[in-house]
């Protein structure tokens, strides 16, 4: 008979060992790591509160934490998330030996509903990249910034971790990491490249300078900097985004990642089928990037009407 070890297991430290693995083994985004530490945290403090053994859990204890979230008036998207991250954590618990078997991955997540992602129309884009000032060295980061968004799809984190070698001039060519630590390549058109490599040329100089450092001999190279000349996170470069977005008159719920919606739609309008554009944009399903299909009626009736035999 499966016994637990007889070490005393505290579910808070368990907790923090599992946080460390999918930072440190599956590589997760430090953006995930926080909220997923942030649920689980949660969790603990109701077992320990209700004083329930969460190594001895079953389905039942689960469902009634749940229902604890439902009662506080949880949106469902959120509860689906609680949901998964405590589904994880039973995994792991489960592969370490800590609990026998994964009682958790029988509860069934909320169904949700599929919001359509908000795109930006060629006017608003247009606007938008016309906004930065490039006449300043920030302006020139900002044009690059913008133009990078909307010729590559990234992620605002991945726009953040892009270094001055993750360019490949001569291929045109730019290596983005996404979720998961995985790579991909997406090609650049070239208003994005000319104005990236402005930024290079002219403004990064002009910027390291006024905040009088220098860069490292040896790589990697940061390439979007602040005015003290440190890598900008992926919430300087949000503020960024939104102040340039009320600039060009936009509102104000517009985030970075409508360009990244944008960008698969357009795709998508021009002809792209639809396993590039999964590739492009990083997803590991292609039911993800089905999505953006809702928002293209006009390509789809373009293809009804060739492909059918009966489409005139």
């Amino acid at each position: 008979m499966w016994r637990r070890p007889v070490i005393a297991f505290d579910l808070y430290d368990t907790v923090d060992s599992f946080i460390a693995y999918i930072a440190r083994v599956e590589g997760l985004s430090p953006n995930t790591v926080t909220a997923y530490g942030s649920r689980l945290e949660r969790f603990a403090a109701w077992c320990e509160r209700e004083d329930i053994d969460a190594f001895a859990a079953d389905v039942r204890t689960i469902r009634r934490y749940l229902a604890e979230l439902s009662r506080e008036q949880v949106a469902p998207r959120t509860l689906a998330a609680h949901l998964s991250a405590i589904r994880s954590l039973y995994r792991w618990m489960a592969a370490e030996g800590v609990v026998e078997g994964d009682v958790v991955s029988a509860i069934s997540s909320p169904k949700l509903p599929r919001d359509l992602p908000g795109v930006l129309t060629t006017q608003q884009v247009e606007a938008l990249l016309k906004t930065p000032d490039t006449s300043t060295p920030a302006g020139l980061r900002d044009a690059a910034m913008l133009e990078l968004l909307y010729a590559s799809g990234a992620r605002i984190s991945e726009l953040a971790a892009l270094n001055v070698e993750s360019i490949a001039w001569s291929e045109r060519t730019l290596r983005l990491w996404g979720k998961g630590s995985k790579e991909r390549i997406v090609p650049l058109y070239r208003r994005a490249l000319e104005a990236t490599r402005l930024y290079i040329e002219e403004g990064r100089p002009e910027l390291l300078a006024q905040a009088k450092r220098r860069d490292p001999v040896t790589g990697p190279h940061p390439l979007l900097i602040s005015a003290r000349g440190n890598r900008m996170s992926a919430a300087m470069l949000r503020r960024r985004f939104h102040t340039l977005a009320t600039l060009a008159g936009m509102p104000a719920d517009i985030a970075p990642h409508a360009m990244r919606h944008t960008f698969a739609t357009d795709l998508l309008e021009g002809g792209a089928d639809l396993r590039s554009v999964q590739e492009l944009l990083g997803h590991a399903s292609l039911s993800t990037t089905q999505i953006y299909t809702h928002l293209t009626p006009d390509r789809l009736k373009r293809a009804v009407a060739q492909a059918h035999p009966r489409g005139e």
